[in-house]
């Protein structure tokens, strides 16, 4: 037995000697090693990975902001009325962070005026 027939088995040998079989198998490795260099060609671009999570971020956002205004658009009076009753009710619960929030707004409106 050739070194050839014990590495690849004797069938092996006989169907690999035909041309046009060695050309389609060398074809196909080809074409799977290219598939496999553009993947991790995309995995090592930390540029364009960077680049689509942002493109990502920034649906994410404007499908909030979206959604939002839907919500402030079909809002009506009684919605407002009950986020005022929940704010109250929120503020007489913790007084001092809202009096901070107060006192911030304030000390802004005064920093603006004087500019």
């Amino acid at each position: 037995m050739t070194e050839a027939e014990k590495a690849t088995g004797p069938d092996d040998l006989q169907t690999a000697q035909d041309p046009a079989q060695l050309r389609d198998e060398i074809e196909q490795t080809r074409e799977d090693l290219g598939s496999t260099v553009e993947a991790l060609a995309a995995k090592a671009d930390v540029k364009a990975q960077a680049k689509q999570r942002a493109e990502e971020g920034k649906q994410r956002a404007q499908q909030k902001v979206t959604e939002v205004r839907e919500r402030v658009s079909n809002a009506s009076a009684d919605d407002a009325k009950e986020f005022a009753g929940q704010a109250t009710a929120a503020a007489k619960q913790r007084p001092v962070p809202v009096a901070a929030v107060v006192l911030g707004i304030a000390l802004l409106l005064i920093f603006l005026k004087r500019r």
